[in-house]
């Protein structure tokens, strides 16, 4: 057997044999069952490799087949990561990169910008949303897909990018030259005042950076002026348990537990809050949705469970499965799941998966409260576990029309801006909104696209579409952020949610009367250490 393939039949016999314990760990021995399903493994590999009508592509067969196919038996969130997508892994967990700083896609075939990032090198140098890469260096990108073009972009810190795209409107294409530098990825991008003494703070993911961006952000608002604050956690997929432990310590009280996980293998490890009451204990209202998940959930169910803050929404994902990194040679690694997550009042977070297709699992639908898993919150509350968080009030967004689902999912809005700036200038005010030209001219637009739709679809929608106008043009006039935080300003349930902050007052006035009564503080734990990416 040639060494490439014997290489990729280890690893996944690696896989199959063991736990494949971290470095510190000793591995278990192998059993006979285990033992012999990896000859029958072994002889089926030979068999392929050597009769099979094709050339077979061992990445394929092993990395992109057996394992995964493995993995998939068990649940729905233990994953293998090929050295390629264990260093993407990697990076994004580290909050920052090197490269020209911009989001880019290939929505019909051609890779296209999709936003600069703010402040970034393709930022300062003009490039804009739709603009068509055509060679990144010299080297072309017109039959690239987006890996290769994004691998082209990125490179050492202070090295020349020379782009070349293709603009609507522009008679030649535009070569734009821009000097790598470190793009920060931050996770809070948002915070601001929504109304006098009223904070908002987004929290979009859970890296290395993230409660220091926390800390930051509260410092730069003035914490002492927050008379409420609303944190939104909505399509946060998690990240680093650990600094949404670091997030829930800021404003939990010392010794107050905040998550504790353990598994037939793993020890219950606890994590509670070590410094604990780094403010002033302002009401809080978490925003979550169904694409609220992992790390997010943690500091969700903690912040509800002492009474710290009312959550607002729907049910939660429902992710509470940790996941180890177990590396593997060629830096390769395996991503296992070790153990569970239980909120403090001993809420599991996890929902079932063993009776749904990953497809299901993934496009969950409503939530429930799960009558199986009812707990109490520290002044007597009853809370829900076994299907992500269930909201203390429930709020949900209407559900999209099928004209508007038809416009989002073609990015109608996304195709019209560039069409729009070719005869407009790129500049527009902040309170800037389409007249009705504007409103027509994109009618006009959609009408020359596989779009169907009424007189009496558009004209029922034309609010709808001014306003999704609105948001779109201004990421190419002003920023990507700068549109987000108009689409937020403007947001229902964030307004909903600034109306529901004396119910999350009365919460935090409870939860202090409960602490008094008891005169004593929550029994204190030590924190584990282990790194764990649920």
């Amino acid at each position: 057997m040639p060494n490439r393939r014997r290489f990729l039949l280890q690893a996944c016999l690696a896989v199959l044999a063991s736990p494949l314990l971290p470095a510190q760990s000793t591995t278990q021995p192998v059993d006979e069952e285990v033992r012999a399903s990896i000859q029958k493994f072994s002889q089926i590999y030979e068999v392929v490799e050597s009769n099979f009508a094709d050339k077979i592509d061992p990445d394929r067969v092993v990395y992109r087949g057996a394992i995964p196919s493995m993995l998939r038996t068990l649940d729905p969130h233990s994953n293998f990561f090929d050295p390629k997508a264990y260093a993407l892994l990697r990076e994004g967990q580290s909050g920052h990169y090197f490269g020209v700083g911009m989001l880019i896609g290939a929505p019909e075939g051609k890779v296209l910008v999709m936003h600069p990032f703010q402040a970034s090198p393709a930022s300062r140098a003009g490039l804009r949303p739709g603009d068509e890469i055509v060679s990144v260096n010299g080297t072309s990108t017109e039959r690239a897909d987006v890996p290769k073009v994004s691998s082209l972009l990125r490179g050492p810190r202070g090295t020349s990018a020379i782009v070349k795209v293709r603009r609507l409107g522009a008679p030649e294409p535009l070569t734009f030259t821009m000097v790598r530098d470190n793009v920060p990825r931050d996770s809070v991008n948002y915070a601001f005042w929504i109304r006098p003494g009223i904070a908002y703070m987004k929290i979009d993911a859970f890296n290395e950076t993230t409660s220091r961006e926390v800390d930051k952000a509260l410092t730069k608002l003035g914490e002492s002026s927050i008379e409420g604050l609303v944190l939104d956690l909505r399509d946060n997929p998690g990240g680093l348990v650990q600094e949404a432990v670091n997030v829930a310590d800021r404003f939990l009280r010392k010794g107050q537990p905040i998550v504790t996980h353990h598994g037939r293998a793993s020890a219950e490890t606890k994590f509670v809050a070590r410094k604990g009451e780094r403010g002033p204990e302002y009401p809080i209202v978490v925003l979550v949705n169904r694409g609220t998940a992992s790390a997010a959930e943690i500091l969700s169910g903690a912040l509800q469970d002492h009474d710290r803050a009312l959550i607002f929404g729907e049910n939660t994902f429902g992710k509470g499965l940790v996941q180890a990194p177990f590396p593997l040679t060629g830096n390769a690694a395996l991503m296992l799941t070790i153990a569970k997550y239980y909120t403090p009042s001993g809420r599991l977070i996890q929902r079932d998966y063993t009776r749904k297709s990953l497809y299901e699992y993934y496009n969950r639908g409503e939530g429930r409260n799960n009558e199986k898993d009812m707990r109490k919150t520290d002044s007597g509350r009853i809370v829900f576990g076994g299907d992500g968080i269930s909201p203390d009030q429930r709020f949900g967004n209407p559900d999209l029309t099928p004209f508007e689902t038809e416009l989002l999912s073609k990015l109608a809005f996304f195709f019209f801006a560039p069409e729009y700036f070719s005869n407009h200038p790129a500049t527009l005010a902040k309170d800037w909104i389409p007249d009705p030209e504007v409103v027509d001219s994109f009618r006009a637009f959609i009408s020359k696209r596989d779009i169907k739709f009424t007189p009496e679809d558009f004209e029922r929608e034309r609010t709808w579409v001014r306003d999704h106008l609105r948001y779109e043009l201004l990421v190419t006039a002003l920023s990507k952020e700068d549109s987000d935080r108009v689409v937020l300003e403007n947001d229902p349930e964030v307004l909903k949610a600034v109306d529901s902050l004396p119910s999350a007052k009365a919460l935090v006035q409870k939860a202090q009367i409960v602490a008094r009564q008891s005169k004593k503080t929550p029994e204190s734990t030590s924190s584990g250490t282990a790194s764990v990416n649920p």
